[in-house]
């Protein structure tokens, strides 16, 4: 400090940013230097091909049909998850009996709250595995209980028609505990009184829930939101996993797309490049659009 906050700033700042450059920017450029070239990922050799790979990738069915998986995924995870963390964070802050202090929470409420977030504390590689196990046509808990009622048990992750809502219900599943903490958090902040004013002319729970919690937790909606689309338009560890984007294809997902495109027999790592380079324009447009949409005056409160 004796010289001055620029040699400190440059001192403890410019270290850190050159490693986020060279470890996090650097292979991002690559990406897109890759994506023009016919590079087979084992070899020296990698011939500049321009466009060619993004207009192959335009007329790729298979691209297409993961894409429109993602835009399905895009369109349900958020919304259903942000509904029940929503529903579930309420129902603990406001489930209980209506009272002459107001509205309050239901007994036990931080043992729902560990349970509900125990899912989080999991790895997605066994959460994977362990919802593989639950969907197993034969021995599944699943199967077992519809059979023990005496009804038929569809083969789950084997048949196209219900192997993407298997998947997407894991990936609602896994994710509704975290946010039931995180709006549960911000509920706890919102004063007491305003939910007793709400009591006291007389609103129902939803009426509240809409009315005065869903206003005063839009910022940390918003961004539950962003989060969840980003991961709708991943989702790759969770299908790799399950269903490696089968059968026939019902699964597919744009990043397993591309991993099978760079890794599988194929091993075309410029056109798995190409297809990154898209999928992070798409990511970006999603997380700026959703921010840009979202946005709302704050309602500021003491």
């Amino acid at each position: 400090m004796k010289h001055g906050k620029w040699p400190l700033i440059v001192t403890f700042l410019v270290p850190p940013v050159l490693l986020y450059v060279f470890f996090v920017v650097s292979p991002y450029l690559q990406a897109f230097q890759i994506s023009t070239t016919d590079w087979l990922g084992y070899s020296a050799d990698a011939n500049p091909v321009g466009l060619a790979n993004f207009k192959t990738l335009w007329h790729d069915d298979y691209v297409w049909n993961a894409l429109k998986n993602n835009a399905i995924l895009l369109g349900l995870v958020p919304v259903l998850t942000i509904v029940l963390g929503l529903f579930f964070a309420t129902m603990l802050a406001m489930g209980g009996r209506k009272g002459s202090a107001g509205v309050t929470g239901v007994r036990g409420g931080a043992i729902y709250r560990t349970v509900y977030f125990f899912p989080q504390v999991l790895s997605v590689v066994i959460i994977a595995l362990l919802w593989k196990e639950v969907y197993h046509p034969n021995k599944g808990l699943l199967t077992t209980a519809l059979h023990g009622l005496g009804l038929p048990a569809p083969t789950w992750l084997g048949d196209p028609a219900t192997a993407f809502w298997c998947v997407l219900a894991v990936m609602v599943w896994s994710n509704v505990g975290f946010y039931v903490v995180l709006f549960g958090a911000a509920m706890s902040a919102v004063p007491k009184e305003i939910y007793e004013a709400v009591l006291l002319d007389g609103a129902s729970r939803f009426t509240t829930l809409r009315r005065v919690t869903l206003p005063l937790l839009w910022d940390t909606v918003q961004v539950a939101w962003v989060y969840l689309a980003i991961f709708a338009l991943d989702g790759f560890i969770l299908v790799q996993l399950m269903t490696n984007g089968g059968p026939n294809f019902s699964t597919d997902v744009i990043g397993v797309r591309m991993y099978d495109t760079a890794f599988g027999s194929e091993t075309k790592f410029g056109y798995a490049s190409a297809i990154g380079v898209v999928m992070f324009f798409l990511t970006l447009s999603v997380a700026v659009l959703s921010l840009r949409v979202g946005r709302r005056e704050r309602i500021e409160y003491s």
